[in-house]
């Protein structure tokens, strides 16, 4: 397979730093071209902090994990790096669930966000964006608006390790796609029983922006015999690392149309999230918190059957930033094949560490999307 290689272009990303950082990244090797077998999907019409120290409190699904026999469960979640407490044994071997979610401007406010372990925002058809949300160490219910896929989900669905995937169907293509993956479809046209319409939405806003996924617990009691744990992306701090990198109170990145700005929080140890320069909050009020925001630089195509579906290629490799307890550290992702997950490391090899806690990764559009301090 071969990659486009467009020119690196470095800048300065903020006043007083003294490492050079990607404001517009080239995203040196990322993938340039989708496999044979992935066709592209349809195009669509156009209050306090969660605590990230505290022990996850989801409750025992109701059908047993396959891969709950003899095999230990990890000390710690695979995809928060907390700790995970001796009565958790049995989640910790569940699959992970991730879930489309819709971020058209009709679609907020959201349920769910600030419960996913890690979640991704990808660029989407008409200059807008779309979440994969991925659910392990807790719980969530409801969660939503749900929306289709996109070919770009593929090779994230891949390094979940056969995942249960929550969407809301799409045509031939679409249903196609998602067939390639390492993944366990639960589409809303194949269970039904786990969605619900918002009565209140419908009665505001199109139908497309009403539906929701239950709960994690509906859906983790569809596990499938071979299914397994997910595999760690990131790596972690310990109490004696000290944290890395140039200071930054926060800073504003472009999704194509879609305005972000990422604000460091002391107090909290939380970024807060704004879009369209108001807070992104949830279905209670509650801010959108993490402790950590990852901007991976990838290259975008189009979708093999859809010139209007932008696809992000997440094999490969690129720059990207990861901003945690602060600070700003600029990092090389690689993943050099879908199934292995990509892996973070500084200029001189060594891993990134994050802050244990959650994670928002910004698929940021390499060479078009800009970044500068807020």
């Amino acid at each position: 397979m071969t990659n486009r290689r467009r020119p690196r272009r470095l800048a300065a990303l903020g006043l007083g730093v003294s490492i050079t950082l990607a404001a517009c990244s080239g995203g040196g090797d990322s993938q340039s071209a989708p496999s044979s077998d992935v066709v592209s999907s349809e195009p669509t019409t156009a209050a306090a902090a969660p605590s990230t120290t505290a022990a996850a409190t989801t409750a025992v699904p109701s059908t047993e994990p396959a891969t709950t026999t003899t095999i230990p469960a990890p000390p710690s979640w695979p995809l928060t790096g907390l700790e995970r407490p001796a009565d958790q044994e049995l989640n910790a071997l569940r699959p992970a669930v991730a879930v489309k979610l819709d971020n058209h401007r009709e679609a907020r406010p959201h349920a769910g966000l600030n419960q996913a372990d890690i979640v991704f925002e990808e660029i989407v058809e008409a200059q807008i964006t779309r979440f994969f949300a991925v659910f392990h160490s807790n719980d969530a219910a409801p969660i939503g608006p749900i929306r289709s896929a996109r070919t770009t989900d593929i090779d994230l669905l891949n390094m979940f390790n056969r995942p249960l995937f929550a969407w809301s169907g799409g045509n031939r293509g679409v249903v196609q796609a998602i067939g390639t993956a390492n993944a366990e479809s639960r589409a809303h046209g194949q269970r039904a029983d786990l969605y619900y319409r918002d009565a209140e939405r419908r009665r505001r806003t199109a139908v497309e922006h009403t539906l929701f996924l239950k709960g994690t617990q509906d859906i983790w009691a569809t596990i499938s015999p071979g299914q397994g744990v997910p595999t760690p992306i990131f790596s972690y701090r310990t109490a004696a690392d000290t944290p890395l990198g140039e200071d930054m109170a926060g800073f504003d990145l472009n999704m194509r149309s879609v305005p972000i700005t990422w604000t460091w929080d002391e107090a909290s140890g939380f970024w807060l999230r704004d879009e369209y320069g108001e807070p992104h909050t949830d279905t209670g009020g509650i801010p959108i918190a993490v402790p950590n925001v990852v901007v991976q630089f990838l290259e975008y195509g189009t979708s093999v059957v859809d010139a209007r579906s932008p696809e992000g290629y997440s094999v490969g490799s690129g720059d990207a930033l990861v901003f945690s307890a602060g600070k700003v550290q600029l990092a090389r992702w690689d993943r050099p094949s879908p199934d292995v997950v990509p892996t973070f490391t500084t200029s001189e090899g060594t891993p990134v560490l994050l802050t244990p806690g959650r994670t928002w990764v910004e698929l940021a559009e390499a060479g078009v999307s800009q970044i500068t301090p807020a």
